[in-house]
């Protein structure tokens, strides 16, 4: 320790003075014993003040101690110094601790701007995560994912320090608003689906029943364009519960598969029958084709009258066929009544049985008019009376044909 009683001095009555650049002061008095002594007692405590600032100085410099706080500490001993009661070179502490004063308020303000910078981040960040998160609470529908986000944001926000308290607060708010009105959305969401799903359930089950009524049907067209319309009905309509919509599908395919299963059955024995006909057809055109017609047009006619009927009876063939089948037959038909118009304009008016047989019609008319007006009933009378001009007509038209 430096001999700090060397700035003081204790006069004869005991009074005790330390020497400063401005003159001597009295800091105390001494009557326990030799002056000595104490000097030796106030310079202990000047040492005390100076072991004070030694340690302030190695704390400031190490960045161990608060900044502020040592320059409170530095300004609290430099101040005390005016009236301390110790001996010692208070002007050197004093210059020292000015020293030390600038260099605390340098520290001071780096720490401040620090503070400040790190205030400014940490707003930053939580002003950033705040503006996420109204983000998500507006415009996500990804639920999951933005709910993970917001938790996710919850835990960050947790580690964000240096925000001042009524900001921070603000803020708070405003993120807390935020995930409320997520979750509120969120909720409104599901339950509006939980909705969509049972209305989704209610018109598939119809579906399903519609579908399950038709599949007995045998009219095959008309059921197979029915269920082709519910397959479209259920296409356009929502999904019901994952677990509704298995079993209600399951059901819906089996209700078609039983109704194509049963007329694709029908269809395989009617294209066997269809084509059973067709080599029937095959053999009736086959003959019809080799009538002698002009040799013997009457008998070619009666017997393709015959060919007709059994054709009739022989029933459907494939549609691919029909047209081409039918087309030949006509084409024998329209040659026998060729040949037999052309003979039958070779007979003289006076012995065309068919003109004979109509002149006879038109007397038959004509005395069914006359009973009718004998008896004065006017719908008989009239009845007859059309009968009677049809008949009228046929015969002109069939006497200029001769």
């Amino acid at each position: 320790m430096s001999d700090w009683t060397a700035f003081g001095r204790v006069d004869a009555d005991g009074t005790v003075y330390v020497k400063t650049a401005e003159g001597e002061r009295v800091v105390g008095s001494w009557q326990a014993g030799a002056p000595e002594e104490g000097l030796a007692h106030f310079a202990r405590r000047f040492a005390d003040v100076v072991t004070e600032v030694d340690l302030t100085e190695a704390r400031l410099k190490s960045g161990a101690a608060d900044a502020n706080h040592s320059l409170a500490t530095i300004r609290r001993i430099r101040a005390s110094l005016a009236e301390a009661h110790v001996v010692g070179d208070i002007d050197a502490l004093a210059t020292r601790l000015d020293k030390l004063a600038t260099v605390a308020e340098e520290k001071a303000g780096e720490a401040r701007a620090a503070k400040e910078a790190a205030r400014v981040e940490a707003l930053a960040r939580k002003t950033a995560l705040v503006e996420e998160a109204e983000k998500l609470a507006a415009e996500s529908t990804g639920w999951k994912t933005a709910g993970d986000r917001l938790k996710e944001i919850l835990d960050e926000w947790k580690t964000i320090r240096g925000v001042d308290k009524k900001t921070d607060g603000e803020l708070w708010k405003r993120f807390a608003a935020a995930r409320d009105g997520f979750t509120r959305r969120r909720g409104a969401h599901f339950a509006s689906l939980d909705a969509q799903r049972k209305q989704a359930q209610t018109v598939k089950e119809e579906l399903v029943a519609e579908a399950e009524k038709i599949a007995e049907s045998t009219d095959w067209a008309a059921t197979a364009n029915q269920l082709k319309d519910l397959m479209t009905q259920w296409k356009a309509a929502p999904r019901a519960s994952k677990e509704a919509e298995q079993r209600l599908w399951e059901r819906f395919r089996a209700a078609q598969d039983a109704f194509f299963s049963r007329r694709s059955e029908v269809f395989s024995a009617r294209d066997n029958e269809q084509r059973a006909n067709l080599e029937r057809k095959q053999a009736l055109l086959a003959e019809a084709e080799a009538l002698d017609i002009d040799g013997d047009p009457k008998g070619a006619q009666a017997k393709l009258r015959e060919i007709q009927a059994q054709w009739h009876e022989a029933g459907r063939v494939p549609r691919e066929a029909a047209a081409g089948l039918e087309r030949r037959l006509r084409a024998v038909d329209e040659k026998v009544r060729e040949v037999m118009d052309s003979a039958w304009r070779r007979t003289s008016r006076e012995d065309n049985p068919l003109l004979a047989q109509m002149r006879s019609q038109v007397a038959e008319a004509e005395e069914r008019l006359a009973r009718a007006q004998a008896a004065g009933d006017a719908r008989r009378i009239k009845e007859a009376e059309q009968a009677l001009a049809s008949k009228r007509q046929f015969l002109q038209l069939a006497e200029q044909a001769g």
